[in-house]
């Protein structure tokens, strides 16, 4: 190859080099991380059933009360009243005033 040739040619390996990684870097996913008390596989397990949901969308809400026995949540969203159940571990942390979004949807059976 002749000088001209290989300054040509040079940008475009290198534009070949990095659009293969980019590539391959899409193609990976990185192992999910393991946290307490199996959350992930849950997640994963939910995720799966969710085939299937209808009308899922987010609404802004205000907690007004919470029962850390029960997983109970009082919130306001969209002018309503609503008791919502978590998971009591889940909600622990909530207490009244606190600004959170809830994620809902349906199913049929």
């Amino acid at each position: 190859m002749n000088r001209v040739t290989l300054r040509r040619s040079t940008p475009l390996f290198l534009a070949l080099i990095l659009a293969i990684g980019g590539l391959q870097a899409q193609d990976s996913m990185p192992a999910p991380a393991q946290s307490a008390g199996g959350a992930m596989r849950h997640r994963d397990m939910m995720m799966k059933d969710m085939n299937g949901m209808q009308g899922m969308h987010a609404m802004p809400a205000t907690v007004t009360a919470t029962d850390p026995k029960t997983g109970t949540v009082d919130v306001t969203a969209g002018g309503m009243a609503l008791k919502v159940h978590f998971p009591p571990a889940a909600m622990a942390s909530l207490k009244a005033g606190d600004k959170i979004s809830l994620h809902m949807g349906f199913s049929r059976p």
